[in-house]
């Protein structure tokens, strides 16, 4: 009996169960993504253009982006707090949004619905932080496979939501916004006192790798498998029995990594004694290391150039060599020792000391120019979709999810092999992802065949990616004792590009062609081109043209996006070096 309840109490402190569950909560925390899904019914319920549409969009994208509150909290809150205040939030916001579209309760203006699809959606700052400041500090050594794998299950729960809602076989559209309100407040609420840091660097375990494999080949699957219902359900008529199995069949797939922490309690040896190091405490203590050794940062000055590509041994060697001489010079007088200023790269920052350092604005940057080009196109979905003719809007943002999903976790994979083989920053993979996307982009505004399928695979994977790689670059360079204020800083750019590129850019072309068409068929209404404007019908576009200039700039900005985050691999190439050692070793 006392071993059962020990090996329960394990259980239940276990990293890899606080990993799923985590898993489970980002499942449901990706309710932005629903925008293009739920944009259709909120524009032809409310009258809104696509200008008031974008505006819309905007608010969402501000409450999924601002999380300075739930960044402060995390560092004088537990983690269940943060998910408690980001469920209330989550259930306020998009329950009004729903009265209001479902027309319970009387019209209100533009401005209200902001409001409250901004609190709602800033609910997810809360259910992102506490996660992944949770499974961070868990997994030390991990982050990459970590975040990519917890920010793809967000990413694909766009497409998770719609599947299980369309199990419910719901009367309307408008009652998506009720699922929303209600399906993640209820995952988090039962999940709340799992998620937390619990000691996880002192539980490593020879199953780990397999764990994290197993993980992965789940996670392709889950993609697959939902990537194969959504082709289904676009061929064929399917019967309402068949879209609840195969919504069932869904949920056994997200339960599934339940076994990884099942196997590892119950089912494996006894722990051997290994512990991670946490990288965040190593610099605490050499911090405290620094009243007794003297730092000169003439090092960097006077190191010859190949230093850093010798050896570990021999590196480290010629380092102690240098600074004994300048130790020496600096008792005879002949060195005046240049005190540091605050932390370098790779030390514990907080907001502030960041705010003053080049890297920081140049991923800022490039992050604003990149991502919010990524979701300026997920946000406008739904209206380039109806644009080119299609009906259901509903399986292109949830195919948009699923790459989105693969791009988060792939992201985080090939990341991490950067790092940990080669020793090269992690932005060089944002680097790469910023061409995909720019690729995709040009893709579309070029009008080739299938443009919306290739489009959709590429911008999802670009984009997705994005989010796996900045939290774990963010921790490297900027460490981890302020990692909640910092990451939800730089997720404001994601916000502030939408606001630029989807407001301005994007609504303004395409009230423009909207205009001009909905003219020409005033002049001519025996056109076959373009269909006659009723007097109930709203202002539309139709036609590639209607987003295909929009997509060119977008193509362009992810261009030098690239340029800047590949300054920022020339600019931190040496903490890679000092953080994961020479790969020639």
């Amino acid at each position: 009996m006392a071993q059962c309840h020990g090996k329960f109490k394990a259980f239940k402190n276990s990293r890899w169960l606080v990993f799923v569950c985590a898993m489970w909560i980002q499942s449901f925390a990706g309710i932005g993504y629903l925008f293009g899904s739920i944009s259709p019914v909120i524009k032809s319920t409310m009258g809104y253009t696509q200008r008031q549409l974008a505006i819309l969009g905007v608010a969402k994208d501000l409450g999924d982006a601002i999380g300075f509150v739930a960044g402060y909290l995390s560092e004088i809150l537990p983690s269940w707090w943060l998910l408690v205040i980001g469920a209330v939030l989550n259930f306020l916001g998009y329950g009004l949004l729903w009265l209001i579209v479902s027309q319970k309760i009387a019209a209100l203006p533009l401005w209200v619905l902001c409001i409250a699809i901004y609190v709602g959606t800033n609910g997810e700052t809360f259910f992102n932080t506490a996660a992944l400041i949770s499974c961070v500090q868990n997994f030390p050594k991990s982050r990459g496979p970590v975040v990519g794998i917890l920010k793809g299950y967000a990413g694909l729960s766009g497409a998770i939501i719609t599947q299980i809602y369309a199990m419910f076989n719901a009367p309307n559209e408008a009652s998506l916004l009720f699922m929303i309100a209600v399906g993640p407040s209820m995952v988090v609420i039962a999940l709340m006192f799992i998620v937390r840091p619990v000691a996880g660097h002192r539980q490593v375990r020879p199953g780990d790798k397999a764990g994290f494999t197993f993980t992965y080949s789940v996670c392709l699957v889950l993609a697959a498998y939902l990537l194969g219902v959504l082709i289904l359900e676009d061929l064929l008529d399917l019967s309402q029995i068949l879209i609840t199995l195969l919504a069932a069949i869904l949920v056994v797939f997200l339960v599934l990594p339940i076994i990884i922490p099942i196997i590892l309690t119950f089912f494996s040896e006894p722990k051997p004694l290994l512990q991670e190091s946490l990288i965040d405490v190593q610099r605490e203590d050499e911090g405290n290391k620094s009243e007794n050794e003297v730092i000169f940062s003439e090092v960097e000055d006077e190191k010859a150039s190949d230093v850093d590509s010798l050896p570990s041994s021999e590196r480290q060697k010629r380092i102690s060599q240098l600074q004994a001489k300048l130790l020496q010079a600096a008792a005879d007088g002949a060195v005046r020792v240049k005190r540091r200023k605050g932390p370098h790269r790779g030390e514990n920052f907080t907001l502030m000391q960041a705010l003053i350092k080049a890297d920081f604005w140049l991923i800022f940057v490039s992050l604003l120019l990149a991502a919010g080009s990524g979701l300026t196109v997920i946000d406008n979905l739904g209206q380039i979709v109806l644009s080119l003719g299609y009906t259901d809007t509903s399986i292109y943002v949830s195919m948009i999810s699923i790459w989105n999903f693969l791009g988060r976790v792939g992201g985080g994979y090939f990341s991490e092999i950067i790092v940990r083989d080669y020793a090269y920053p992690r932005p060089v993979a944002m680097a790469v992802v910023q061409v995909i996307m720019a690729v995709g982009l040009f893709y579309y505004a070029v009008g080739f065949p299938g443009q919306i399928y290739v489009s959709t695979v590429l911008i999802g994977l670009g984009y997705g990616a994005h989010w796996a790689i900045l939290p774990a670059a963010a921790s490297e360079l900027f460490g981890l004792k302020s990692f909640g204020a910092l990451y939800n800083f730089l997720t404001m750019a994601n916000p502030a590009g939408s606001l630029i590129f989807s407001e301005v850019i994007a609504s303004g072309i395409y009230d423009y062609y909207a205009e001009k068409q909905a003219t020409l068929r005033q002049q001519n209404p025996s056109s076959m081109l373009l269909k006659p404007l009723g007097d109930d019908d709203d202002l539309s576009c139709e036609g590639t043209i209607c987003y295909s200039i929009t997509f060119g700039i977008l193509s362009a900005l992810c261009i030098v996006a690239s340029g800047l985050s590949m300054i920022v691999v020339y600019r931190t190439r040496r903490v890679y070096t000092q953080l994961y050692g020479n790969p020639n070793n």
